[in-house]
């Protein structure tokens, strides 16, 4: 009878853990409120969306992203949307918090980016950083538009991975889901955005969190954009395995 207690007990316990341990992964499995709006704020800045990213902007606020972590975001998307729609997004947020603060909310400003102290050069830091993202060694010699243009690679190297990926306000991981929504956004560029896909895999992003990224920009942009951008992942995803 003692032995039946005990292994009732042990099985519950047993069940319990499981139970505990799903429900873990599952919530491992979602982006977080916070990275859902660093998405729409990234895919409506990039189409240019203005009236919706003043909502997306509120949003963010709300879920808890702090205003210096939304600006970093947009100052991010310029790299790769160009500086009007980085500008126009900017205006946009100095518009939303103005009239936050006139009604009385007191958003959290946040930490500001920390001052680099490393004595190697920006083009060593930035090929460490696009390393680390890729998982993949730089080849030499130079190939494909590397070789064609070796200026814009430098640029590359030392300002967009050692200028902006170094900054501390947002992760790694965040500024990914920045790029892939900007990406997906504009359209046309589907070999950078497959390549920034790979990249968030590499960096911890699940399939599933890439096709709830999916589901999460189909009301900001184009279905010619969504569908693009389907594709891709498709593709990545199918390689991977």
């Amino acid at each position: 009878m003692k032995k039946s207690i005990i292994f009732m007990a042990l099985a519950i316990t047993l069940n319990s853990i499981s139970v505990a341990l799903k429900a873990q992964n599952n919530q491992n499995s979602y982006l977080s409120p916070k990275e859902q709006s660093l998405i729409h704020i990234a895919a409506l800045t990039g189409k240019g969306d203005l009236s919706k990213l003043k909502m997306a902007l509120n949003d963010g606020l709300d879920a808890g992203l702090t205003v210096n972590q939304i600006k970093e975001a947009l100052i991010h998307i310029y790299a790769y949307a160009g500086f009007p729609r980085s500008i126009r997004g900017l205006q946009t947020f100095m518009s939303v918090v103005e009239k936050r603060t006139a009604a009385g909310l007191h958003d959290i400003v946040g930490a500001k980016a920390s001052t680099i102290n490393d004595e190697r050069s920006k083009y060593e830091r930035g090929k460490i950083i696009l390393q680390e993202l890729t998982g993949v060694a730089e080849q030499e010699p130079k190939t494909g538009y590397a070789a064609f243009a070796p200026s814009i690679e430098i640029f590359l190297k030392e300002h967009l991975f050692a200028d902006i990926f170094e900054r501390d306000v947002l992760s790694y991981r965040d500024r990914e889901l920045v790029t892939i929504s900007v990406l997906s956004s504009i359209g046309g560029v589907e070999p950078m955005l497959s390549s920034h896909l790979n990249i968030c895999l590499n960096i911890g992003l699940t399939p599933g969190q890439l096709l709830q990224f999916l589901r999460i920009i189909k009301s900001d942009i184009g279905k010619k954009e969504v569908k693009l951008a389907e594709n891709v992942l498709d593709n990545v995803l199918k390689n991977k395995k």
